[in-house]
């Protein structure tokens, strides 16, 4: 098993799919929720855990059964492993997070790392489209050819940041897709586009047509979290200005 010692530790098999997914716990959960849709419609097996004694932490359950709350997903079928993270990170622990993350992934015979995340951002009806933040490999590799637009100029904060920031000088590919989201829990249309984004760049094959019936399904599972994130943000400052 691995582990990294660190204020966060990564419990998981040596290896892991050449992709990994990330959805993390952020405004209007889009990405999050677009993460836990991939690990139900593909099917895929918990494989691995990420824990931390630094940070007041939850411990979700599903029909009454307790889980992590950061868990990892693979299995032999598939090339693309999911992490699914239901705490949130604040920003002070944000790049110890990424790093314990990309430095475990860099063992594993992970090639990628692509994080799925909605945004508060201004927009208008034309903007309702996914976009990426990406290292230049990540770009050459994945978004060459296809129609997702860059993100305009502004700062990736937070675990996007970090996760970002690390990627500039590792082996890794690292790349961010992102699509303006509401504050409603969880935004449906926000998690349509970019499980759209990740059906264009992987060619997983994941049925769409019930994501309005997951939407409703998980919103009441969501929703404390969603509170108790909302709470945490506004004890922060300076204000979040992850996109601009």
């Amino acid at each position: 098993m691995s582990t990294v010692p660190r204020g966060f530790d990564v419990t998981h098999p040596d290896s892991a799919g050449e992709t990994l997914l990330c959805g993390f716990t952020e405004f209007g959960l889009a990405g999050l929720s677009a993460a836990d849709y991939l690990v139900q419609h593909l099917a895929v097996e918990q494989s691995g855990h990420v824990t931390t004694e630094q940070l007041p932490a939850v411990t979700p359950f599903m029909t009454g059964r307790p889980r992590h709350h950061t868990r990892l997903y693979a299995d032999d079928d598939h090339d693309v492993s999911v992490l699914v993270g239901e705490l949130f990170v604040p920003r002070e622990a944000a790049k110890e997070f990424a790093d314990t993350l990309i430095d475990w992934a860099e063992g594993a015979n992970v090639d990628e790392i692509c994080v799925l995340s909605g945004v508060p951002v201004a927009h208008g009806p034309d903007e309702h489209r996914p976009y990426f933040v990406a290292t230049d490999d990540f770009r050459e590799h994945r978004l060459e050819g296809t129609d997702i637009d860059p993100m305009g100029g502004g700062y990736l904060d937070g675990i996007n940041g970090a996760l970002a920031e690390r990627g500039l000088d590792s082996t890794l590919r690292v790349g961010v897709l992102t699509t303006p989201a509401h504050a409603r829990t969880p935004d449906a249309e926000a998690t349509l586009r970019l499980l759209e984004a990740v059906e264009t760049l992987y060619g997983l094959g994941v049925d769409l047509e019930p994501l309005a019936a997951f939407a409703e399904e998980v919103e009441k599972q969501y929703a404390e979290l969603s509170e108790r994130m909302q709470q945490a943000e506004q004890r922060q400052q300076p204000e979040d200005r992850m996109y601009m």
